[in-house]
């Protein structure tokens, strides 16, 4: 299966927020839409990094809870790793796994069409192991 799969069933919304915004303004967004993870854009549209609930955690470590008055842009992640919708399912479990990520924006053409949660891969996953069960059991059945 791959990425584009995904998309089809969760959908392409993307949340963004702007690399001026504020760790809190980051952080009531991410509660409001129940998400780990914000994508920052530049004013093209393109991607300029991603601000995660890990990033803000670390920030608040090191500066304390006057890091939620600082930029976004102070604390994001600029040099994002990606995926593109013909990426296999696989592939994506292997490059989160390896790399420690739990989010990664879908780009096509340069231009963001998506992310995929560590939690839409293992769902995904998981759906695709009981159709094969299912599967090897109706076969096995009509034997």
């Amino acid at each position: 299966m791959q990425v584009r799969h995904i998309l089809r069933i969760k959908g392409r919304q993307v949340v963004d927020i702007p690399a001026d915004a504020t760790l809190h303004d980051a952080a009531r967004a991410l509660m409001q839409h129940n998400i780990g993870a914000l994508i920052v854009r530049r004013s093209d549209g393109t991607l300029e990094g991603v601000i995660s609930e890990r990033d803000i955690v670390r920030a608040a470590a090191q500066v304390g809870c006057d890091a939620l008055k600082a930029a976004v842009a102070d604390h994001m992640t600029r040099v994002v790793e990606t995926c593109a919708e013909a990426d296999s399912i696989e592939d994506l479990m292997e490059t989160m796994t390896n790399l420690r990520l739990r989010h990664l924006p879908v780009v096509e053409e340069e231009r963001l069409v998506g992310i995929v949660s560590i939690g839409d891969v293992v769902k995904t996953r998981i759906e695709e192991t009981v159709q094969e069960a299912e599967s090897l059991r109706g076969y096995i059945g009509a034997g």
